[in-house]
């Protein structure tokens, strides 16, 4: 079946469909991550993108139904070089077609993704329309060109989880996996690492949250209840926790005012707050700044970033699409870490209350793990003001 993917500017790139058989049109990025595409797939912070990667080959290892990111899917379609016919992991549970077909995603594989990420890198993030059905090009341009695009959306509405609930009560999720060469084992993809006593409670702020993020909470021995994303402040105080997570979630950081008044409540009641991705942009906006948009974006597994306290250069795992803006914080507000590509920043830190947020994705998922002391950090951070 052929597909097309066409772009706001007039370029088209015509290939061969797989996934589901549908019309999708959204904002057209790119990952520089050569593994994890189930992970890429069930970020919700991919709401309302059409996600191309950059690595030739995908869906080698399948997917399967342990390292998902998030309750489904988000992102609105998936761009490849090529896709693997052959499925080749003994913890794999789908192929990648088929399970971009159970949740409704279309894909597109034979186009020169090296062109596309060039004319994104040049041009910058471009609406686009990617289409596996019987439609001529002009529609599918025409659907391109009428995607209203990111700036001014609140994705966060749509991918939080409706309702509050304790992480992993029983602790079967959270155990780091754990490989095994005892074949008697009835399931050795269940198998984790056993986990510290859970003797720190903490509210997270579920904004689009991934779930390798509560994972790594709770092997901090954290006890964590979610709460959605419009939840007030008071609500969550009334939880009684000793610190507050403010987690990743997809579209513009301006358009949440409702949420960015809540956080600044809970910043003035002298709680303990850790912020990553679009938490550390609404965090920042709480602190006094603003928010802008990036050109094309930081999404892949290797954004330098520069601890500017210590001097640490650590590789981090990224997705986002917009910035705090360094000029606009308040003077109590000190930028901690930048990118060493773009020297945007990276980190924020209170100078007098204990707060403080990152960009990028220390849980990883995919990624490199250089940041995972961050949660260590925080659990220090909350046990001694708590």
């Amino acid at each position: 079946m052929k597909a097309i993917l066409a772009l706001e500017d007039g370029s088209v790139f015509e290939g061969q469909a797989f996934g589901s058989r549908t019309t999708v049109a959204g904002e057209v990025c790119f990952n520089t991550s050569m593994t994890g595409y189930q992970e890429i797939l069930t970020d919700p912070s991919y709401k309302g993108q059409i996600v191309t990667m950059t690595y030739p080959l995908i869906g080698n290892y399948g997917v399967n139904q342990q390292d998902v990111e998030s309750w489904a899917p988000h992102a609105s379609g998936f761009v490849i070089r090529e896709l693997s016919p052959v499925v080749s992991n003994w913890r794999a549970d789908y192929s990648l077609g088929d399970y971009l077909e159970r949740h409704g995603i279309p894909g597109i594989q034979g186009i020169d993704t090296r062109a596309l990420t060039k004319k994104l890198r040049v041009r910058g993030a471009l609406s686009g329309c990617l289409s596996t059905e019987a439609l001529g090009v002009e529609e599918v341009l025409s659907r391109a060109r009428s995607w209203g695009g990111m700036e001014g959306r609140d994705y966060v509405s749509e991918v939080t989880h409706k309702e509050p609930f304790l992480w992993d009560p029983e602790d079967r999720d959270s155990g780091a996996f754990e490989l095994t060469q005892n074949n008697t084992t009835p399931d050795p993809r269940s198998l984790r690492k056993p986990l510290p006593p859970a003797d720190v409670p903490i509210v997270a702020y579920d904004f689009g949250m991934k779930y390798n993020i509560l994972r790594r909470l709770r092997q901090k021995g954290f006890r964590i209840q979610v709460v959605p994303a419009h939840t007030p402040a008071r609500e969550a105080l009334k939880h009684k926790p000793r610190g507050i997570f403010l987690s990743n979630g997809p579209g513009d950081p301006a358009a949440l005012g409702g949420i960015v008044r809540e956080v600044k409540e809970l910043v003035d009641h002298g709680i303990p707050i850790f912020g990553i991705c679009l938490g550390h942009q609404i965090l920042g906006q709480a602190l006094g700044g603003r928010t802008f948009k990036l050109k094309f974006g930081h999404r892949g597994g290797n954004q330098p970033v520069k601890d500017l306290e210590t001097g640490r250069v650590e590789i981090t795992s990224q997705n986002h699409g917009f910035a705090v803006d360094a000029e606009s914080l308040p003077g109590d507000v000190a930028v901690n870490r930048i990118n060493l590509n773009d020297r945007t920043v990276e980190g924020l830190r209170h100078k007098k209350r204990p707060v403080f947020c990152v960009q990028y994705h220390p849980e990883a998922a995919p990624g490199p793990h250089d940041s995972t002391p961050l949660f260590d950090e925080f659990r220090a951070m909350v046990v001694r003001h708590g």
